[in-house]
């Protein structure tokens, strides 16, 4: 059995009828926000790892 065009109509409307557009949207935002902090985390996080095996590597010539 397969989902029809009819059952996620009804599933979309039953969330906007419980939540309201308002509450929606902004759950939205705050999705969207989460996944710019989770791009620009992993876009950090190899420079920072290469800093730390340079900070690594000089403290152990020392």
């Amino acid at each position: 059995m397969s989902i029809g065009f009819w059952q996620i109509a009804i599933v979309v409307i039953l969330v906007v009828l419980l939540f309201g557009r308002g509450k929606i949207s902004d759950l939205m935002g705050d999705v969207a926000k989460g996944i710019k902090s989770f791009k620009k985390g992993m876009s950090d996080n190899p420079d920072s790892s290469d800093q730390n095996k340079d900070d690594q590597n000089n403290s152990n010539k020392h």
